[in-house]
């Protein structure tokens, strides 16, 4: 039996290394599907809501280097949108294939039509239609090669009526190549660098996931220039463990020691980091950016020096013209704020809270306490990042992922699906916020469908916490933040596997450690302190001002109790950041 498209599809996703597409089958994708069950070598996972099955893809692809999702015509491939942005932001190598209706109704508003290179061209770097049976292995070999060498979504068009055709044969390469090549400044480039640090007194680096693969190198060149090392949320993970100099992050998840090195240093050394928020930036000191896309150089602050060059690699270079300097009083007090900071924030975690008032840190820090050292952790928008960012530790094996870039809801529940298909033997741990499970509550049924050990931690505030702290730093007061929510862990059990609320303080350790012990999927629904809000690490006068505006104003309509509640809860983050 000869080759359809839809088979010889199959074959090359297969070669390139795509272990799994998530979808939901139908119509269009019909074809595909049975080309994945007779091939054998791909599983086809049956999400119940395509962005689900985009965020799976996106979590396999960070984790894996390849990920891929589908979505049948019309309403299934747009439902892929949210899930591709958050990965196309993120720059991991998806594979999207948009089937859609047969090539002779295109153009005639036929039902379920969609111009899919409109739809999602702002969301990949490669998107096109597939229209004759020629041009399929030519697309989707040009489609892996972009996601891969250029990190991010590439789509393909595919008709129902074509993927059932006759595959042809190409003169063209098949292979998806992958190459390792040496990225770095030229020689003078990297001897003005070399000069310029030898000569500054204080500096501090930063950096992001770019670095992820220069642990030692940033870690070596830190001691060589006697430098606090700080890092963004993407990098925390590659960079926190086994870093004597390491001071935390900063930006609006962060901790006020990073913020304050960085505008005490002369210097400002950024590696691998498109860091988004140019408020937290100083503009007093000279800063030095080191990215490998040279798009992103001082696009988020004005530099003294940009290059273009890969962390590891630049690093390698670099360091035998660094000399060691043998002056660490900055280094020393820098550390010392840390320390302090480091302290008060264990403090915190040790105010577990009372009965449906349970402290996210306290929660937070005991995950951190009894996940396992090689854990992934998925994390919603919002709160649950503010408490993971500030409470999970690097352990060097650890990983967490989340809509850092995109800043979506919803996105730990399905991200778990996909890192947990990928690494069945390891420990998924998704931080879970109840607005933010809420809106893809169907594909618990795709965790219980194929048994995905998955551990989701709700962290059930009844309220959309940060969009209520963004509402009162802007001096209003918050409206239709709350949440009215069903009971979590009966939809859980509902679904089919194990689900547990816990009211009291006293309760979390056990509930987690039958969680966490469990060889199957297990949600626990954590009824946390509604009022507990985390400021960002530098208060601005306007936001202060913005606050006790809207606390004012809640007063003003009867609201006393609540508004005591959250000056009593919050008063300790707010003393730290004024």
């Amino acid at each position: 039996m000869s080759q359809n498209v839809a088979d010889q599809i199959v074959t090359m996703l297969v070669a390139a290394g795509v272990k799994r597409i998530y979808a939901v089958t139908g119509d269009s994708l019909n074809h595909l599907n049975d080309a994945v069950r007779r091939n054998g070598q791909i599983k086809w996972m049956h999400v119940r809501h395509e962005e689900a099955g985009a965020y799976a893809a996106a979590a396999e692809a960070e984790l894996e280097g390849i990920g891929c999702c589908a979505g049948s015509a019309g309403p299934g491939h747009v439902h892929l949108i949210n899930g591709l942005y958050d990965a196309h932001r993120s720059n991991v190598p998806v594979i999207a294939i948009a089937a859609t209706i047969n090539t002779n109704e295109m153009g005639t508003e036929y039902f379920q039509g969609t111009n899919t290179i409109k739809l999602f061209d702002d969301c990949s770097l490669y998107n096109q239609l597939i229209t004759t049976p020629v041009q399929a292995p030519h697309m989707l070999q040009t489609a892996l090669q972009h996601a891969i060498h250029r990190k991010g979504v590439a789509v393909i068009g595919l008709p129902g009526d074509v993927s059932a055709q006759k595959a042809q044969e190409t003169e063209t390469s098949l292979h998806t190549y992958r190459t390792n090549s040496i990225l770095r400044p030229a020689a003078q480039e990297l001897k003005d660098l070399a000069g310029f640090l030898n000569e500054t007194k204080k500096i501090v680096i930063y950096t992001g996931i770019g670095a992820a693969d220069a642990h030692n190198e940033v870690v070596a060149l830190a001691q060589k220039l006697n430098a606090p090392v700080g890092y963004s949320f993407r990098g925390k993970m590659s960079m926190q463990y086994d870093n004597p100099n390491e001071i935390g992050m900063t930006g609006l998840l962060g901790l006020p020691s990073a913020y304050h090195a960085m505008h005490e240093a002369d210097l400002l050394l950024l590696l691998g980091t498109d860091f988004p928020y140019s408020q937290f930036m100083p503009t007093d000191n000279k800063i030095i950016q080191i990215d490998e896309c040279p798009e992103k150089l001082g696009r988020r602050a004005k530099l003294y020096m940009g290059l273009h060059g890969n962390v590891k690699d630049t690093l390698e270079a670099l360091l035998p013209m660094i000399d060691q300097k043998s002056d660490d009083d900055f280094l020393q007090t820098e550390l010392k704020i840390y320390g302090m900071i480091n302290d008060r924030l264990q403090t915190f975690a040790k105010e577990s809270g009372e009965t449906d008032k349970i402290e996210p840190e306290h929660v937070a820090a005991v995950i951190n306490e009894m996940a396992s050292s090689d854990a992934i952790f998925t994390l919603d928008t919002g709160m649950c990042c503010v408490w993971g960012a500030r409470y999970l530790h690097a352990t060097g094996f650890r990983k967490t992922l989340g809509s850092f870039n995109h800043g979506s809801m919803a996105n730990a529940m399905p991200m778990a699906i996909g890192a947990q298909a990928a690494y069945p033997g390891r420990q998924v741990i998704a931080f879970c916020g109840d607005g933010g499970i809420s809106m893809l509550l169907g594909d618990l049924a795709t965790i219980q469908q194929y048994r995905l050990p998955v551990k989701l931690i709700v962290f059930n505030n009844r309220a959309l916490g940060m969009v209520k702290l963004e509402m009162e730093v802007q001096g209003l007061p918050d409206n239709e933040t709350d949440m009215v929510n069903p009971d979590f862990a009966l939809v859980a059990q509902a679904m089919g596997f194990t689900g547990i609320n816990v009211h009291e303080p006293s309760e979390l350790r056990p509930a987690l450690e039958t969680a966490f012990n469990s060889d199957g999927p297990v949600l626990v629904n954590i009824f946390t302190n509604a009022d507990s809000l985390a400021m960002p690490p530098k208060l601005e006068w306007e936001q202060a001002k913005g606050f006790a505006m809207s606390m004012t104003k809640m007063m003003l309509t009867g609201r006393m109790d609540e508004v005591m509640n959250i000056i009593r809860t919050n008063y300790k983050h707010i003393r730290e950041v004024l």
